[in-house]
C-alpha cells in the first residue's frame, strides 16, 4: 500500500538541523516509538507529507526542507518583554517554572495558545521568544517507512486527541509541543 490521503503512516527518522558539517541531531523517532500520523489530515507540515507521498512500507527516505517550507524564518519581532507580574501565582512570582531555557504555555489576547521560550529573567520583565523552536532551520530527515495501512477508528481517535499527536522520541529540546503540533514539539507534526 502506498502513502496517500487518509492512510495511517508510521515512520522512523533522524532529524538534523543546520548546514554541512554543522548539522546537529535534533530529534529521533525510533522503531519502538515511531512518528505516527494519518496522511493528509494536516497533522504534518505539508512539505514533510509531500516528500513521503507515494512511498510504501519498507521505503527509505532522505530529504531536506528549507525554512520557508518548514517553520518559517526566525523573526526578531516574536521576541518580546513581558511584565514579570503576569507570571505570579497567588501573588508570588513562579520562579520554579519561569527560568531561562524553559518553554511555557501562554495565551495571546485573542485566546490563541502558543508557547514561549524564556530567554532572560530580568528584574521587572521576562524576555520571551515566541518563534517556533525550529524557525529559521533547514530540516534534514532520513529514515524509513515502517507501516502504511487504512486507519482504524481507534487509531484516528488516538492520533487526533488533544493531548498528543503520535510523535516519536525527541532528543534535545522538543520545544513547543506540536506547536501547531499539539504536544511534544517534534518537527514533522502540526
Amino acid at each position: 500500500m502506498k502513502i496517500s490521503a487518509n492512510k495511517y503512516v508510521a515512520v522512523t527518522y533522524d532529524l538534523h538541523v543546520g548546514e554541512g558539517e554543522e548539522r546537529e541531531l535534533m530529534e529521533r523517532a525510533t522503531p519502538e516509538n515511531p512518528l505516527k500520523f494519518v496522511f493528509g489530515l494536516g497533522m504534518m507540515i505539508p512539505a514533510f507529507e509531500e516528500a513521503l507521498k507515494g512511498m510504501e512500507e519498507g521505503g527509505d527516505f532522505d530529504f531536506t526542507i528549507d525554512p520557508t517550507n518548514a517553520y518559517g524564518e526566525y523573526n526578531e519581532e516574536y521576541v518580546t518583554e513581558l511584565p514579570k507580574n503576569i507570571f505570579e501565582v497567588d501573588g508570588k512570582f513562579d520562579s520554579e517554572m519561569i527560568q531561562e531555557g524553559n518553554t511555557v504555555p501562554m495565551m495571546d489576547s485573542d485566546g490563541n495558545r502558543l508557547n514561549g521560550s524564556i530567554l532572560e529573567v530580568k528584574e521587572d520583565v521576562i524576555v520571551m521568544d515566541f518563534n517556533h523552536p525550529l524557525a529559521g532551520e533547514t530540516l534534514h530527515f532520513n529514515g524509513k517507512v515502517i507501516d502504511v495501512h487504512e486507519p482504524t477508528e481507534e487509531e484516528i481517535a488516538a492520533l487526533t486527541a488533544p493531548a498528543g499527536c503520535g510523535c516519536g522520541d525527541c532528543e534535545g529540546d522538543c520545544g513547543d509541543g506540536h506547536a501547531e503540533n499539539g504536544g511534544c514539539g517534534c518537527s514533522g507534526c502540526h
